[in-house]
């Protein structure tokens, strides 16, 4: 898988996790994740999960992961939620070995009763897509909603943490997929 980290301060407004927006925006073809760190507002006709109609999804400053995935043919929307747990799962380990204990339910990550993460999964007819973000604060994310952010959860995790935490975040992940591949390789089947 390749990864680009973006300059800080792109809008995620939905768009991007439409099929082929790296290649498309950035000139990266194949596999992929991408990260940054930048705001978050996205527009009702850019919603994906139907239970987020009419519900107001943004947030000052998050840090961004658009993950696309082209190693299934057709694309497989199990394994795509699938692959959406595992990166979920990997981020709360590393978040846990910080210091910041947090509970996983289903796809998002909360801090006490503070929401921390988004999380989407979807397929197009070529390939797979994951959005997961986390917000750095909690300033402008929805007011009916109780928020926190990673700058809020822990005493000394300062906004400069956040380029190596995502770095980690891509390793991990690209890692994971990547012994997994090797795996099926390696066995034998009936």
């Amino acid at each position: 898988m390749k990864q680009k980290t973006l300059k800080p301060g792109m809008l995620y407004d939905g768009s991007q996790i439409k099929p082929m927006w790296a290649f498309q925006e950035l000139g990266i073809k194949g596999s992929s994740i991408v990260t940054w760190i930048g705001p978050m507002d996205i527009h009702a006709d850019e919603l994906i999960d139907y239970e987020d109609v009419g519900l107001e999804i943004s947030s000052a400053e998050m840090v961004h992961f658009i993950i696309e995935h082209f190693d299934a043919q057709p694309a497989d929307m199990r394994l795509c939620y699938h692959r959406q747990r595992i990166l979920v799962m990997i981020v709360k380990d590393i978040l846990e070995e910080m210091g910041i204990k947090c509970q996983r339910r289903g796809d998002d990550l909360y801090v006490g009763q503070g929401k921390l993460s988004v999380s989407i999964a979807s397929c197009s007819v070529s390939s797979m897509k994951i959005h997961f973000a986390m917000n750095l604060t909690s300033k402008g994310t929805p007011a009916d909603v109780e928020t926190t952010g990673l700058t809020e959860c822990t005493p000394g995790f300062a906004h400069e943490n956040i380029p190596s935490l995502a770095k980690k975040i891509c390793s991990l992940y690209t890692s994971e997929i990547s012994d997994m591949e090797q795996d099926i390789s390696k066995t034998r089947v009936f």
